[in-house]
């Protein structure tokens, strides 16, 4: 029986071999990206747990400091303004809220409100949770309070969009990040904040929106992730050499 020639026999594992190595660039990617997110996330934990040590600052950044604001150093940050809302520009942002500190949870929306200082300057509001019924601010009109109020809360960055979040419609006044630079774009609010505060659990009239829902305890199985993508890219090289193997002895055997 002829044998097939070394090169004949590597040759057939071309093919194999690209698509594992493809596969194998993408497990590894997985793996990396996981320990990048380790590493945001973990920065993050530290950030959140150095600012709740402090008591509010009296004041959120003037309209001076909002370009250098940024995570490291202001988000978290727990602060308070005074101004009057303007509901006639609120804006609803859908959630799916769970382990809710107050009554209401599940599906429904963030409620959020341009609050117009003395100054002029005008701060985005998320002023708390409302269940899909509550949707209308007619059935919430307690809440639309037209004095002069105090926010205390905690000041936080525009959430990321990703390729999958869907299109915003401003026009219904419903959008699916909060994002305060949109919302004062759709608007055309002036001097707006390039951030929103998350208000804290103080009682709005009627009970509604419900503040105080500021995410601060956050899971972190990002290294439990990485472990498995390399662990899955060990096993394909394990595979793959067994695979090759036994294809290299038996096409030397044919």
């Amino acid at each position: 029986m002829r044998r097939a020639s070394p090169r004949a026999r590597f040759r057939a594992l071309i093919l194999p071999g690209l698509c594992t190595l493809v596969a194998l660039g993408v497990l590894c990617g997985l793996g990396v990206w996981q320990l990048q997110r380790l590493a945001w996330k973990e920065a993050l934990i530290a950030r959140v747990a150095a600012r709740m040590q402090f008591s509010f600052v009296p004041w959120a950044p003037g309209e001076a400091e909002w370009p250098s604001v940024n995570a490291e150093q202001h988000e978290y940050l727990h602060v308070r303004i005074t101004g009057i809302f303007r509901h006639d520009h609120e804006a609803l942002c859908y959630e799916l809220l769970s382990d809710a500190r107050g009554k209401f949870s599940g599906p429904g929306y963030w409620v959020l409100t341009p609050l117009e200082t003395a100054g002029g300057a005008t701060f985005i509001v998320n002023r708390g949770f409302v269940p899909l019924d509550r949707k209308d601010a007619a059935t919430r009109s307690e809440g639309q309070v037209t004095e002069k109020v105090t926010v205390i809360g905690f000041l936080r960055l525009s959430e990321r969009r990703s390729w999958f979040t869907p299109a915003d419609d401003p026009a219904r006044g419903v959008w699916q990040e909060r994002d305060p630079i949109a919302i004062a774009k759709a608007y055309s609010l002036a001097r707006t904040a390039p951030f929103f505060i998350d208000a804290d659990a103080s009682a709005n009239p009627g009970g509604l929106p419900q503040g105080g829902e500021t995410k601060l305890v956050f899971p972190n199985r990002h290294l439990e992730y990485a472990v498995t993508w390399f662990g899955l890219a060990l096993a394909l090289i394990a595979v793959f050499s067994a695979f090759a193997l036994k294809q290299l002895r038996h096409r030397g055997r044919a």
